[in-house]
């Protein structure tokens, strides 16, 4: 079956028009859901609307409120809502470009990939694409669907575009308001080199299939096995990470580093006598 266009419509840039066709970047088949089973009966288990003192409601008497205050709603009908909702449009105008390192990655939501709609618009795209990859920029705008209003960034990717959903600015919390007690000390410079070489030690190619996750994997293998089972209890022992050695004060900062760029798991073992000596510490509980 063939994948169903996200939407269809064209983007601008000043005069030139590109009809291009937008198809969603991801796919959720690698969740696992569940849902909530009567074991009695085996029988799912279903919800009523309720209020409290009264009891089940019909749909019918349902609508939305906005809470002004605790218990104090304003009442809005489906037809209120639908009257401030935007009119789809089919045109995407580029109406800015900035740095393609400029966007924070807070501010990115979800890819679609677009896609020129026909041969003719083959060529404008291209040129667009390859206009966006020599400057190193990214095309902004807003598009208007189901309703409501996105923010999207246009940028090259490969042979292609790609257009990112972004947040509005009152969407992302500020980071200084968990930041601030963060330390802006520099570091020693043995440690920061000690780092930088692992990191490069550590640094290659991002390929996505090299990582999984461990738990959909391991979830997927009990419900295959239960489902053979017919119903039996079936455990799966899912192997735990090892021991890093995070949250011991046992080896210090700079041995394991060191470790690290060797190459071993752990730290010298002549590290260990390191929380015995208090030197380090006695200048702190002076200035204390």
């Amino acid at each position: 079956m063939a994948a169903r266009a996200y939407w269809k419509g064209q983007i601008r840039l000043a005069l030139v028009s590109i009809p291009v066709e937008i198809y969603s970047a991801t796919k959720s088949g690698a969740a696992v859901t569940f849902r909530q089973i009567h074991e009695p009966s085996g029988k799912p288990i279903k919800y009523e609307k309720i209020v409290p003192g009264i009891g089940a409601v019909d749909h019918d008497e349902i609508v939305k409120g906005f809470e002004l205050s605790k218990g104090n709603y304003v009442l809005l009908d489906e037809e209120e809502i639908e009257a401030v909702k935007l009119e789809s449009k089919r045109t995407l105008e580029l109406v800015q470009f900035v740095d393609t390192d400029a966007i924070d990655v807070l501010y990115y939501t979800k890819p679609y990939y677009v896609v020129p709609a026909d041969e003719l618009a083959e060529e404008a795209y291209i040129v667009l694409r390859e206009a966006l990859k020599r400057t190193k920029k990214v095309g902004l705008g807003q598009l208007s669907l189901r309703g409501q209003e996105q923010l999207v960034a246009l940028r090259p990717c490969g042979r292609g575009l790609v257009l990112e959903v972004l947040r509005y600015a009152d969407e992302v919390n500020k980071a200084a308001n968990y930041f601030r007690d963060v330390g802006n000390d520099k570091p020693d410079a043995d440690l920061l080199d000690l780092a930088e070489t692992l990191i490069a030690k550590k640094s290659g190619e991002f390929d996505a299939s090299d990582y999984h996750n461990h738990y959909i994997d391991a979830l997927k293998r009990v419900i295959a096995k239960k489902a053979k089972a017919k119903g039996k209890r079936v455990l799966e022992d899912v192997e735990e990470p090892a021991d890093t050695g995070r949250g011991s004060n046992v080896i210090d900062l700079m041995a394991a580093l060191k470790a690290s760029v060797d190459g071993k798991k752990t730290a010298p073992a002549k590290a260990a006598p390191a929380k015995k000596a208090p030197a380090k510490k006695q200048p702190a509980r002076k200035r204390a």
